[in-house]
């Protein structure tokens, strides 16, 4: 692979760090210099604006996301059951506030600046519709099928329930009981099972 390319890449990777620590403001060309540890000017050598500079974040985590999603649909074990996927959305609603933590801070920065800037929300949707498919896909393969529409039910609502444990006070979290993972998860998939499928769209079907 051409170095250019493994260095654009280097580049959305250490912006993409950037952007959870810092938040939007901080965002720079010499900000993502430091953290890639590159020589000042090497950022604004290949992402002129800030904006050129939020839209290959966007473009980064999209990829990343939609592969993860492939991967998750193809790689689905033989004799998979509901409480199998039920244990994996658990696991991943667990991830965005520890582990994967810097990249979900990152995207809600980038879901605030989708609003303003459409090649970032054109990334973001991808990546909604990655999620979509995958869930639709898993969970007609353990015979309990839901909509587009609950598929997409249930992307907002690991999202949302994800921002409130990583923004709220840890008090408040406890309280409105966001501090359990594993009662909020299955009252999520609830939620998605329970949802009426689009107009056009068939349970279980993908748009």
């Amino acid at each position: 692979m051409p170095q250019r390319t493994n260095r654009r890449v280097q580049l959305a990777d250490a912006a993409i760090e950037v952007l959870a620590r810092e938040g939007g403001r901080g965002l720079t060309h010499r900000a993502v210099d430091r953290e890639a540890g590159f020589p000042e000017g090497t950022t604004k050598n290949y992402h002129a604006s800030r904006d050129s500079l939020y839209v290959a974040v966007a473009r980064r985590m999209a990829d990343q996301h939609t592969a993860a999603m492939r991967r998750l649909r193809e790689g689905m074990p033989e004799g998979i059951s509901g409480a199998d996927l039920r244990a994996l959305y658990l696991t991943m609603l667990r991830r965005m506030a520890t582990t994967a933590r810097s990249q979900f801070l990152a995207l809600f920065e980038l879901q605030l600046e989708g609003v303003r800037n459409p090649q970032v929300r054109a990334a973001l949707g991808e990546m909604t519709l990655a999620g979509v498919d995958s869930a639709v896909t898993m969970h007609a393969a353990v015979g309990e099928p839901i909509s587009a529409r609950g598929g997409g039910l249930l992307e907002a609502g690991m999202m949302g329930v994800a921002m409130s444990m990583l923004s709220l006070p840890d008090d408040v979290v406890g309280r409105i009981g966001f501090g359990d993972a594993e009662p909020l998860g299955r009252s999520l998939l609830a939620m998605a099972a329970d949802a009426e499928p689009a107009d056009g769209l068939l349970r279980g079907q993908a748009s």
